[in-house]
């Protein structure tokens, strides 16, 4: 969902041919690999924008959903000193991606990258401080039903953020509106983010809307 404004037509054509064959809803070879590399670098600002809805002690145990190409993990894992950091995708280009991205991390025993499915996450009740999913929500088998799973592993008092490039309003862009329908993208309203948090289990949830890029972060409490 990245923005494509500054791009010349070739360009843009390259880009839509990679996504098409390297599959945004679960990445899979070399297309998949030149896609995770690029998302990396797109998303940057909007989820470095997403995370700043944190508050880190430095001890958390932290989890990424859909871990993609491991920018996320790499960003978050400066905040952790004593903690530690896990992600899962269920794409295995995906996972071979994030842990070439954060080598050193593993190496050190800091962080653990797994593959493994939203749907049933492979973590005890309550086993993380912090958990974010970037531009991933979008693709889940049943997104309400999946939340439920994300507030069982978070501790009570933990943290969630969703964080997006879109969400449904009024005025997406034609080409947005094309991949929402082409890619069968789950893109619920704020009020409707609200509703699917709080009866997934979150005992808090609010929605930040940045103006300018109209990018999505729900954060919600346990």
């Amino acid at each position: 969902m990245s923005n494509t404004t500054d791009m010349t037509a070739d360009q843009l054509a390259q880009q839509r041919k990679i996504t098409a064959e390297g599959n945004p809803a679960k990445p899979a070879g070399t297309a998949g690999e030149q896609m995770l590399a690029r998302m990396n670098k797109s998303h940057a600002e909007c989820t470095a924008w997403g995370r700043s809805f944190f508050h880190w002690r430095g001890d958390e145990n932290v989890l990424d959903i859909g871990c993609g190409g491991g920018a996320n993990l790499r960003n978050m894992s400066k905040k952790i000193h004593t903690g530690h950091l896990t992600g899962v995708d269920y794409s295995k280009t995906s996972v071979a991606a994030s842990k070439k991205t954060n080598a050193e991390a593993i190496a050190a025993g800091k962080m653990d990258i797994i593959e493994g499915s939203v749907e049933t996450l492979p973590f005890a009740d309550e086993s993380f401080d912090k958990i974010t999913t970037v531009e991933s929500f979008y693709f889940w088998p049943d997104p309400p039903e999946n939340l439920k799973e994300v507030a069982r592993v978070l501790k009570t008092g933990g943290t969630f953020l969703l964080i997006a490039e879109i969400y449904g309003h009024e005025g997406l862009p034609a080409e947005v509106q094309e991949n929402i329908q082409k890619y069968h993208l789950y893109n619920p309203t704020p009020e409707t983010f609200e509703k699917i948090f709080r009866a997934a289990g979150f005992t808090f949830a609010a929605v930040h809307i940045e103006k300018q890029h109209g990018w999505v972060c729900v954060e919600g409490h346990k």
